[in-house]
């Protein structure tokens, strides 16, 4: 855990916080007798916390653009190629916790594995410390150096909704239809519907990102 706080540069008062951020849910599993959890909460946390600190800093260097495109930037900046990247710097991946199937699978080379404990590794900061602290990593590891001019990934609920938003009266519903593997390596299944009529399906490691997929579905379809 010392190697993980010099390369994030923080020391934690609750070195228990990290372990958490570290512990993947197969890990976890394997465990469940011990009562340790995942970092599946703390992703959920971090991944407030980190949505907040960029967009603030959107908002604030570029006045004159306008909501859509910065919310395209913000799910570039945040997206798990991004996250990822930054993963890989702090050399997380041989750090984590994963049980053994996911370890024997490359778990610690996966994006979204590595993505997922970046956010909860910012959890882990904001809980220990505070704000300050939380975006402190966050302005040294995703906003340095980041470029929104040419995104890479495309934000398809966004792009979705400012296509739908043209007519009035249009409603969009993402409803989650199924998921199925091991809790280590969940795949979630997705419908996305406009007025109760489904326009996309899409699957993916996360809801979240389920739904994109989903999105970017409903695009080509109505495209």
């Amino acid at each position: 855990m010392k190697r993980t706080e010099e390369a994030i540069g923080y020391r934690f008062r609750d070195i228990s916080l990290l372990e958490n951020a570290l512990s993947h849910s197969s890990y976890a599993n394997e465990r469940w007798h011990n009562g340790l959890k995942s970092n599946e909460r703390l992703e959920f946390l971090g991944d407030s916390v980190l949505g907040m600190v960029v967009a603030e800093h959107l908002y604030r260097t570029y006045p004159n653009r306008p909501e859509g495109e910065l919310s395209r930037m913000r799910a570039d900046m945040v997206c798990e190629t991004s996250l990822a990247a930054i993963a890989v710097k702090l050399d997380l991946g041989k750090q984590l916790l994963l049980g053994h199937g996911e370890t024997v699978s490359g778990g610690s080379k996966r994006a979204s594995i590595l993505a997922d404990a970046v956010e909860s590794v910012i959890a882990a900061i904001y809980l220990d410390g505070g704000f300050a602290p939380a975006k402190a990593f966050i302005e040294q590891f995703v906003l340095t150096g980041a470029t929104v001019e040419q995104p890479r990934n495309m934000d398809y609920k966004t792009a979705l909704q400012e296509l739908i938003q043209q007519k009035k009266g249009q409603v969009i519903t993402y409803t989650l239809v199924g998921e199925s593997g091991p809790d280590h390596n969940k795949q979630f299944n997705v419908q996305v519907s406009v007025n109760d009529h489904i326009v996309g399906e899409g699957a993916g490691s996360s809801k979240k990102r389920a739904e994109q997929d989903a999105a970017r579905d409903a695009l080509t379809n109505m495209q």
